[in-house]
């Protein structure tokens, strides 16, 4: 039996079998995804590209149990469970899957942001339980006089900003610094803007640095009135925060696609009849998470083809 000199592969679970595994099993010896343990314990010295969905966090004590590892290819944008400044350290390139996303994403947050200002899911449940033929669904709030304030304006922010533009209602944003040729107005403090808005849609990376952004303060500046829909992290929200805030309607209302423990969702937010809840569906259409695999796909190939990668981190180098 000849040996097998095709690079191994760890995947921290199954990924896309359609798109992703089955295109990689062509080159590459796939590892992982049935007893992750199993394989670090018997294959982690040959081990030298890792797959990802973010489920499992890929830390510095995992890099330093694989000392062949060349290149670590996340599925999906955000990639806040994967260090990748420990990568860099270790020269390990870091990939992910931008831009293919995005317009998915902004589509599924209009999609919130109407449900939720124009309460879609509860004229749902009035309906079948019978209840229009009682009396009709209650009056509520409107788009038509409403500011958005958004906070992250990378390439997903944009596309919503340009998606309520359609809409006819004005945009402000919140980030580090300005974003290039951005025509709507920056706020360097968050709160300000929660201020001068009645909704926040939340577009920006999880991680330490932005860990229990969305607070009380924040809450309380947006006001009675106040919508927060959030399609970036659970981890960018005080969770107990929000809660109370929408128990005790400090704010009207929530949208939320993500949450602090995926896939627990508070039974306090589960009672409440002024949220909408998603289970993380961003960008979960067959369209857009096969373009995501295939960048998957075309990291790795690109990588041990000797060319580079195609999408790479930018805390990681473009090149070996």
């Amino acid at each position: 039996m000849s040996e097998d000199l095709r690079p191994t592969l760890l995947l921290t679970g199954p990924i896309m079998e359609a798109v992703v595994e089955r295109q990689l099993k062509e080159a590459f010896r796939l590892v992982g995804a049935a007893d992750f343990e199993a394989a670090i314990a018997t294959e982690g010295s040959a081990i030298r590209g890792l797959v990802t969905r973010g489920a499992r966090r890929v830390d510095d004590a995992l890099l330093a149990r694989l000392p062949a590892l060349e290149i670590v290819a996340n599925f999906g944008v955000g990639y806040d469970t994967v260090d990748a400044a420990a990568a860099a350290r270790r020269g390990i390139m870091v990939t992910n899957t931008p831009d293919v996303l995005n317009e998915e994403v902004a589509d599924l947050t209009l999609g919130l942001l109407l449900a939720t200002v124009r309460e879609i899911p509860q004229a749902d449940r009035y309906l079948r339980a019978g209840k229009w033929e009682a009396a009709p669904f209650p009056l509520g709030a409107t788009l038509r006089d409403r500011s958005i304030g958004i906070v992250g304006m990378g390439r997903i922010g944009r596309a919503i900003g340009r998606r309520i533009e359609a809409f006819g209602r004005p945009v402000a944003y919140h980030s580090r610094r300005p974003a290039a040729d951005c025509p709507y107005r920056h706020y360097p403090d968050l709160v300000a803007l929660a201020r001068d808005v009645d909704t926040l849609i939340l577009i920006l990376p999880g991680g330490p640095e932005t860990k229990g952004l969305v607070g009380r303060e924040v809450l309380a500046a947006l006001g009675p009135e106040g919508i927060l829909i959030n399609v970036a992290r659970g981890s960018v929200v005080d969770e107990p925060a929000l809660v109370d805030a929408l128990v005790n309607r400090t704010i009207r209302a929530a949208g939320l696609d993500v949450f602090a423990d995926e896939p627990h969702v508070p039974e306090a937010l589960m009672g409440l009849d002024n949220v909408v809840l998603l289970p993380h569906v961003g960008s979960a259409t067959h369209h857009t998470r096969g373009a995501m695999g295939q960048l998957v796909v075309d990291n790795v190939k690109s990588w041990f083809a000797g060319t580079g990668p195609v999408t790479p981190v930018a805390e990681t180098p473009a090149s070996r």
